[in-house]
């Protein structure tokens, strides 16, 4: 029986250059802790402990180009509407591409920011709120 209420351990994407995944998302979450956990060569888990939620970056097992999901997108929660912002400007910095400039989604009730990583994966920084 797992204890606690956390749902999802980890989130793999598809990745192209694996050192330049690895270093994106330790970079990105330094302040976090993050750090590569497991690397196995053509898969890395990124975190600060593998006791929480982690992301996950392999180059695809069948040896095709990496595809990100049409609809799919990782979303990593802040703090506050301040810590989202830093993020999105941290990953902007670090060569994601915007894809939503942060700001209020649904009044009163979301806020977020959005970005594409180097690979074209999406995500999103928000809060609740």
């Amino acid at each position: 029986k797992t204890k606690g209420n956390v749902m999802i351990g980890y989130v793999t994407i598809g990745v192209s250059d694996m050192e330049k995944a690895k270093a994106f998302y330790c970079d990105l979450f330094a302040d976090r802790g993050a750090k590569v956990i497991i690397d196995a060569g053509r898969i890395a888990m990124i975190g600060a402990t593998p006791k929480e939620p982690m992301i996950s970056v392999c180059v695809p097992y069948d040896g095709n180009d990496p595809q990100p999901g049409n609809g799919t997108m990782v979303a990593f929660r802040a703090e506050s509407k301040e810590e989202a912002d830093a993020l999105y400007a941290k990953a902007i910095s670090l060569g994601a591409s915007c894809e939503g400039e942060p700001g209020q989604r649904i009044p009163d009730r979301f806020y977020g920011a959005y970005v594409r990583d180097p690979d074209g994966n999406k995500m999103t920084f928000y809060v609740f709120g």
